[in-house]
């Protein structure tokens, strides 16, 4: 299939200061190592899932993607175009700004309290399409209809809207300008659990009818074995495991895919899972041994050569990936 995003060896590090010991009590400029060295491909029409702990640099990578910060290193290709290397300033008003939009974790946050559910569909028509007055009403419209938004609900803000109705806002305001590629960044996270089934339907509907792309990041892993063909798991700025959701969740092969798969409750008799407890300390992502493994110290397979050597993620003929030197499953 026909990549729609390729990305390869992209990191995203921050400087911070931190008070050092050695040499007398002084403040030295570090790094942190949100995103590092990360590689993949996201097909055309496909919904590729990505999971990991709180922290692990998901939401990072999604605002690289969508061009709100600029990468440090690496490559983002968009429909064959280079978009990493252009300014994040300056992305806004290129052609691609329009083709990857995003759907936010929380529909309240996300939202203008001081826009109707109109204004807010409308605003990025009028800023990137640059239309006005009757074409952008009409598209508003075609949007929320699409979404399952009554037209009586436009005119309210959001505070007059249930979080349902709000997150069908978020939906609608990012599909109003025709995007090729959602990256929807744990759109359900925040709705009761009956609403959450409801906007998964319309977004797998929605994928169906205009044909689009998803990026689709979840803490549910339920969730992301249920939509998403392929999944990426990523640990500290990482990814260490990738591939067919099916093949992953049955057999995963890295000792922290098994870890979190453990934990996914079930209500099936005779599904009862062993769960994995990883002890330990995660690794600081403050300057990293770049030679060490990020798992290594929770990991319960470590050994010394995971301490002298970082793993690689080698694909393998199956389509699948795991970073790591004894991997527990097929790879």
């Amino acid at each position: 299939m026909t990549a729609i995003l390729e990305v390869e060896g992209l990191s995203k590090r921050f400087s911070v200061k931190v008070l050092r010991e050695s040499f007398g009590r002084r403040r030295a400029l570090s790094q942190v190592f949100a995103v590092d060295d990360v590689s993949f491909s996201l097909a055309a029409g496909e919904t590729l899932g990505l999971v990991g702990e709180s922290g692990s640099g998901k939401s990072t990578l999604v605002r690289l993607l969508a061009r709100l910060i600029d990468p440090t290193e690496g490559a983002i290709r968009f429909a064959g175009a280079e978009i990493g290397r252009l300014p994040a300033s300056r992305f806004g008003r290129t052609p691609e700004r329009a083709q990857i939009q995003m759907v936010f974790q929380d529909p309240t946050d996300s939202l203008n309290p001081r826009f109707t559910a109109f204004a807010a569909i409308a605003d990025p028509i009028r800023r990137l399409w640059r239309r006005g007055g009757a074409a952008i009403a009409a598209r508003v419209r075609e949007a929320a209809q699409l979404c399952g938004l009554a037209e009586d609900l436009l005119g309210r803000f959001p505070h007059q809207l249930s979080g349902g109705q709000k997150a069908r806002v978020g939906i609608a305001r990012a599909i109003a300008v025709e995007p090729r590629l959602l990256l929807l960044d744990e759109p359900t996270s925040a709705l009761d659990v009956s609403v959450q089934v409801t906007v998964l339907q319309l977004l797998q509907d929605l994928k169906q009818r205009l044909g689009l792309s998803y990026l689709f990041i979840s803490h549910d892993l339920n969730v992301v074995r249920l939509l998403c063909e392929r999944v990426l798991v990523m640990y500290s700025g990482r990814i260490v495991e990738s591939g067919p959701t099916a093949a992953v969740f049955d057999s995963p092969a890295h000792p922290y895919t098994a870890a979190l798969i453990s934990a996914i409750p079930s209500l099936e008799a005779g599904a009862a899972r062993t769960r994995i407890v990883l002890d330990g300390e995660p690794m600081s992502p403050i300057d990293p041994d770049p030679d060490t493994c990020r798992f290594y110290g929770r990991c319960p397979k470590g050994v010394a050569l995971c301490h002298e050597a970082m793993p690689k993620l080698v694909p393998q003929a199956d389509g699948r990936a795991a970073a790591c030197h004894f991997p527990v499953g097929p790879a």
